[in-house]
Formats: C-alpha cells, sequence, structure tokens
C-alpha cells in the first residue's frame, strides 16, 4: 500500500518578515533650501505682478490726462496707424488716413477721441469704433463694418447717379473696397423711399426680412438665387409680403409671416417642373400657405405671317429701379443733396 504524502511546510524567507523603515526626516539645510526657493519665486512673481499694474496705471494716467506725459513725449507727431476690423471687413489703412483727416504734425495729446469716432461713424460703413493712443506715435483703430445686402440705384438733384449698398438694419452707405464681383451678386432694392436727413441717409425699415431671405437663399437654393435680380417692398407694410423679379421676368412672392427655408423649399421643388416649360410663368405666390399659385401670361395669338413657325415672344429688358431725390421734393428740414 502507497503511504500519504507528508506535505513538509514551505521555508520562509527573510523577505517575509515585516521590516518597517521610518522615513528619513528631511534635514534643516533642505528645509531651508526649499523654503529660500519657493520665497524666490514668490518674489518674482509679485513684482511682475507689481511692473505690470504701474505700467497699467502710467498708461491710463497718460489717456486721462495729457499733462502727465513729458514734454518730449507730447512733440512726437503720430507717424503710425494700426487698424483692424471684423472678418468681414473691406476697409484699409488707405481709407482710414483720409477719413480721420489728422492736421499735419499732430501728436497724440492734441487729438480729440471723441471727435474722431464721429467722423468714422458718419461713413455708414462703420458701425462700431474705438481708438485708442499707443505711445509714442501709434493710433489705434478698431471698426465693426457693416455687410451689404442689397443696393440701389440713386439720382441726386444735381443729376448725379450712384449705387449705394444697404446693410442688415437699413443704413445705406456708399460702399468702399468691396470687389465688383461680389457687388455684382447683390440683387438691386426697389418699393422704398429714400430720403436723407442731417447729412445721412434714413435707415430703410424691412432689412431684416430681407437680409434672412437673402442669406436662406444662398445657402439653400444658391441656383435659384443667381437669378435673383430686385427685390421689392413695396408690399411689406400692407400685405407683410417680399416681391422677387427674376431675371427671366418671373415675380416671386415670400411672405414675411412664415418660415423662409419652407417657402424656399417649394420653391425649388415647383422651379424643376418649371425650368421644363417652354414660357417661364410671370408669378409664383408662395406666401399662401400650402397653395402655390403660378401664373403665366398669355401669348399673343400667331398672326398669318407666322403661323407656319413659332412665335418669338420679346423679353423685356431688367434695368436696376431708379431712386430719384430732388431737393424741391424734400421737406424744408432736411438738408439737399
Amino acid at each position: 500500500m502507497s503511504q500519504p504524502l507528508v506535505q513538509a511546510p514551505q521555508a520562509r524567507s527573510w523577505r517575509d518578515i515585516p521590516q518597517p523603515v521610518k522615513p528619513r526626516a528631511m534635514s534643516r539645510e533642505g528645509r531651508w533650501r526649499l523654503w529660500s526657493s519657493l520665497a524666490r519665486v514668490l518674489t518674482i512673481v509679485v513684482v511682475v505682478i507689481g511692473v505690470a499694474w504701474g505700467v497699467g496705471l502710467v498708461v491710463a494716467a497718460l489717456q486721462e490726462n495729457p499733462q502727465n506725459m513729458p514734454a518730449a513725449a507730447r512733440t512726437v507727431p503720430v507717424k503710425n496707424f494700426l487698424l483692424k476690423t471684423n472678418a468681414e471687413g473691406v476697409l484699409d489703412a488707405a481709407w482710414l488716413r483720409p477719413a480721420l483727416a489728422l492736421p499735419k504734425g499732430a501728436t497724440l495729446m492734441e487729438l480729440d477721441l471723441q471727435q474722431l469716432r464721429a467722423r468714422l461713424l458718419a461713413d455708414g460703413q462703420v458701425s462700431v469704433v474705438n481708438i485708442t493712443r499707443s505711445f509714442p506715435d501709434t493710433l489705434e483703430v478698431r471698426i465693426v463694418e457693416r455687410a451689404p445686402v442689397a443696393r440701389l440705384h440713386a439720382q441726386f438733384g444735381n443729376g448725379d447717379e450712384r449705387t449705394l449698398l444697404v446693410a442688415r438694419d437699413g443704413v445705406v452707405f456708399a460702399g468702399t473696397g468691396f470687389e465688383a464681383a461680389r457687388l455684382d451678386e447683390l440683387p438691386w432694392l426697389a418699393g422704398v423711399k429714400l430720403a436723407r436727413t442731417g447729412g445721412q441717409f434714413a435707415p430703410i425699415a424691412g432689412m431684416n426680412f430681407v437680409a434672412d431671405l437673402v442669406a436662406h437663399a444662398r445657402l439653400e437654393t444658391d441656383q435659384l438665387y443667381a437669378m435673383w435680380q430686385v427685390i421689392s417692398l413695396a408690399r411689406l407694410q400692407s400685405d407683410r409680403e417680399i416681391e422677387v423679379r427674376t431675371k427671366p421676368g418671373t415675380v416671386i412672392v415670400f411672405g414675411t409671416d412664415s418660415d423662409f427655408a419652407l417657402q424656399l423649399a417649394k420653391l425649388d421643388y415647383q422651379w424643376e417642373m418649371i425650368a421644363k416649360l417652354p414660357t417661364p410663368p410671370s408669378k409664383i405666390n408662395l406666401a399662401l400657405g400650402r397653395e402655390v399659385p403660378v401664373t403665366f401670361d398669355a401669348l399673343p395669338a400667331p398672326s398669318a405671317a407666322s403661323a407656319s413657325g413659332p412665335v418669338a415672344v420679346p423679353a423685356k429688358p431688367a434695368s436696376a429701379p431708379l431712386f430719384s431725390l430732388f431737393p424741391n421734393s424734400q421737406p424744408k428740414t432736411k438738408r439737399e443733396l
């Protein structure tokens, strides 16, 4: 018979014996070096903060009280102009210098910043202006420019004709620095009254609707927006509608009380079928909800000479609407153009 195996206990190693060791305490010299390093870092931080704070106080004092500026620095004329505009801005230093109209040899301390700000805001293309002095000879100007939504053609009292731009908030401005290709893409504006009071054009009401419509059209139906030529606000106040005349001659009616994106989607769907027709429709009304009436002009009856062939329908030439501004038609309280 086999004998049962006797399991002998495993031999223990010296590693299994707990050996608690107290960590070595830091020496007095080590603690001194640690505290000295922390004190040096803290001193450097305090000095840097103090210097920055002092510089800020000096700059603020110089801006508030020019008398605190040393006499030598007050005689340095303005030499540099730093212009910063928004991402869509097109104005540059070439526009800034004549717009500021600084006297020759003017120094920073001699400039009236509020007066310069008013000069720049006189240009309707500029909506926000911030001007600061950067010693010894630099004038920093930060502006926010308006983006054009539409354009209009105006005729002044002296017979001069000019193309003006209109922004989202209805401000009318001449426009400087824009590329011709960008302006050619803008639709013409019609059905509005253009007046000038106090040396500036009065804002045109309802341009926020035009801006929203144009933004949706360019984003969602760019191929249809490329055919837009004139946007009329003649029925905005009475019927809450905006009329768009396309290059082929079709008038598209949009309702301002409905979603422009939905109306443009209906137009895109309708246009796929309309494009196959031999004659474009005269009117498409998208302001009536689900129903989208499409109107066609009746073609003239063919004459005997053309009975055997197709009838040619001459297209009406499209032109920009003209706004006549004559001094005699303006109230006496308004400045003549």
